[in-house]
């Protein structure tokens, strides 16, 4: 099971995911929310990062080249496109040496047409709830069906319900932000280490 601990913004709260065994550790850049850093913040919590753990930017609606020069500046291996950036943007992204992924709300992803669909399922992709780091679950049922290739599991994700969710809809991989917080935007060692070790189980 793929595992990222997103919206990091201590150097102690990065250490804590990276020493429990976090495939990816996010950062968030997008405007609005208690966990945005700046890059320059990022590239020092990055600089701490083993060579073989992603380091993903969060970025929302945002242009382009400020994504990709946030980015560059940060130092990170991968950029998540969390709004309504369309598949070119995302093939750019890649282009300039960026890792992807794209996430979608279930409603979102369930309105694609299915041309647009099989077009997205080729790409990394996250599904989450309508309001990103809100913590609350997306109700699964809504799904007409899920990515057919490799694909992330988030929204209101915990220690304690995330080996059951993500066996139930078949993740590769899970993502979470609020639910290894003791307060919003207030990540805690204690939870980031149960998650990891729930989501392996």
């Amino acid at each position: 099971m793929y595992v990222k601990i997103c919206g990091l913004q201590t150097t102690e709260t990065v250490a804590a995911a990276v020493e429990a065994g976090a495939d990816a550790v996010g950062f968030v850049f997008a405007p609005g929310s208690p966990r945005t850093v700046t890059a320059e913040l990022a590239a020092e919590l990055v600089a701490s990062v083993p060579a073989g753990v992603e380091t993903v930017g969060v970025f929302r609606n945002q242009p382009l080249a400020e994504v990709l020069d946030t980015a560059r500046r940060a130092g990170l291996t991968t950029v998540q496109l969390h709004g309504d950036e369309p598949l070119d943007d995302i093939e750019l992204a890649r282009a300039a040496g960026f890792r992807t992924l794209r996430a979608f709300s279930a409603e979102a992803y369930n309105a694609l047409t299915a041309a647009d669909r099989e077009a997205w399922d080729a790409e990394r992709l996250l599904l989450d709830a309508v309001e990103p780091g809100a913590g609350v679950t997306f109700d699964a049922s809504v799904l007409h069906a899920v990515p057919s290739g490799f694909w992330l599991l988030a929204g209101g994700l915990t220690p304690g319900n995330v080996a059951g969710l993500a066996a139930s809809m078949k993740a590769g991989g899970v993502d979470v932000s609020s639910g290894v917080e003791s307060s919003r935007g207030v990540k805690d060692v204690a939870l980031i280490r149960a998650f990891v070790s729930a989501a392996r189980v």
